[in-house]
């Protein structure tokens, strides 16, 4: 019986992967705005050591 259903069963395992994937990977995602502020926050920095120089 297994052997009949092996390909059904290997793509939902496969299809329940990639959503554990992708729903792990929104979690984790900086917002857009968090994203902007570190990035000034880093070129102010970069910039301040290059006066200091």
């Amino acid at each position: 019986m297994l052997a009949k259903y092996w390909k059904k069963i290997g793509m939902l395992i496969l299809i329940i992967a990639c959503v554990f994937n992708i729903m792990g990977k929104l979690v984790n995602k900086l917002s857009l705005n968090k994203e902007m502020l570190y990035t000034t926050q880093y070129m102010f920095e970069q910039e301040e050591k290059n006066e200091t120089k």
